[in-house]
């Protein structure tokens, strides 16, 4: 029952601290990190990540993602796939080659210091969806490329973590992986999306009319969407790419509203802030001041790479400089794919004697360039800040 408590508390802290953040122009997403950190291990070691929270979490990265797909244009996503795909591969490039050679000025062999390459070159999918839904920039030419890259930096992330392990061997006591397996998986994987979206997901949405259980569509919906997210993560994707796509097929039916208003409020009451705390709750400061140049120099690329890197994949592709700008800026954020591959190093030894920090948090720069006078939407009467859909309809402006 004391988890009861836990989670009263971190809604609590979680709703104050995103007002605040929205009355300070910054997103959100940035307050309810800090959360976690001021209540975690870090600061006062009030609350840990147990089982629970983190189950809460895994599920709100979910939901989260859901949601963004649901929310997503399928046509804008294949309109922007190839400077999508151009920026993915100059953001992953960047941060391996830059942060793998400053790691080696700090004295790191060259296997630990290109691991903590490939510990970088993964933007955070969920964070950038987060701050691009709050900013209603999602359903934009800036939003569908960061949306695309985000998902195959993901991939390509999967890849070179899978090459990184068969490297390892028995160096960290690590099984090996078989990287033709894996891509094929992987293959298998998005074949099977593309069966989903177009005659899955349909014929089962019209299905579940016939259900007689209250909210037959959004639970069909959810299980569809919990079934993708599984067999990501079965073929070693995260989570929440499977997720997203779920989010997507559902939203080629003519129940991608009902699904929506459902699921929205239930996920941001509780699932997705508690992802976003757990992001703060792994943050620890134990060896900081001994770590200081080293976090700072490394936090500092780990923004500069993904910044011009994936700005000037935009720009080979005929953006403006402004979207450059937003494209470099979106696609900075790390989270769970950084401290999943950070967390294989630790187990394998390769990284004991560092503290990787650093590129966990969307910049502030980003939120301020989608600044609430400046969104894409508008809206007409008393909208959430946050959720952006419930009390008036809202309109697109051309």
């Amino acid at each position: 029952m004391s988890f009861l408590g836990t989670l009263c508390l971190l809604i609590f802290a979680t709703t104050l601290a995103g007002h605040f953040a929205h009355r300070a122009g910054i997103p959100a997403v940035i307050g309810e990190i800090l959360v976690g950190v001021v209540l975690g291990p870090a600061i006062l070691n009030w609350v840990h990540l147990s089982t629970l929270v983190q189950t809460f979490s895994d599920i709100g990265v979910v939901v989260l993602m859901f949601i963004g797909g649901l929310e997503s244009n399928l046509a804008l996503l294949r309109k922007y796939l190839r400077p999508a795909v151009v920026v993915a591969i100059i953001g992953v490039l960047f941060p391996v080659i830059v942060m793998g050679v400053t790691s080696r000025l700090f004295h790191f062999s060259w296997f630990e210091s290109l691991f903590i390459g490939v510990i970088f070159s993964a933007t955070s999918v969920s964070i950038s969806v987060e701050v691009l839904k709050e900013f209603k920039a999602l359903d934009t030419k800036e939003g569908a490329t960061i949306l695309g890259a985000a998902v195959a930096d993901d991939i390509i992330g999967v890849i070179l973590l899978s090459v990184m392990i068969s490297m390892m061997g028995d160096q960290g006591g690590t099984q090996q992986t078989n990287l033709a397996i894996v891509l094929l998986e992987q293959v298998a994987f998005f074949a099977g999306v593309f069966v989903v979206i177009k005659w899955v997901a349909p014929y089962l949405m019209r299905l579940s009319d016939h259900l007689l259980m209250a909210a037959g569509p959004t639970v069909v919906a959810i299980t569809i969407c919990l079934a993708m997210a599984w067999l990501a993560d079965l073929v070693g994707l995260s989570g929440a790419i499977g997720a997203f796509f779920a989010g997507v097929a559902i939203a080629q039916t003519d129940y991608q509203h009902v699904v929506d208003v459902s699921v929205e409020p239930v996920g941001y009451t509780m699932f997705i802030p508690l992802f976003f705390v757990s992001v703060g709750l792994n943050m620890t400061f134990a060896g900081f001041w001994q770590s200081l140049p080293f976090i700072v120099v490394m936090t500092l690329l780990g923004v500069a790479t993904k910044l011009f890197g994936c700005g000037l994949g935009a720009k080979l592709n005929g953006f403006s400089g402004h979207s450059n700008y937003l494209v470099g800026a979106g696609m900075i954020s790390r989270g769970e794919m950084a401290l999943i591959t950070a967390q294989i190093g630790f187990s394998a030894h390769l990284l004991s004697g560092a503290l990787i920090v650093g590129g966990l948090l969307l910049g502030y720069h980003f939120g301020h360039h989608f600044s609430y006078d400046d969104r894409p939407v508008c809206f007409e009467g008393r909208d959430s800040p946050r959720t952006g859909y419930a009390q008036t309809s809202r309109t697109k402006l051309t």
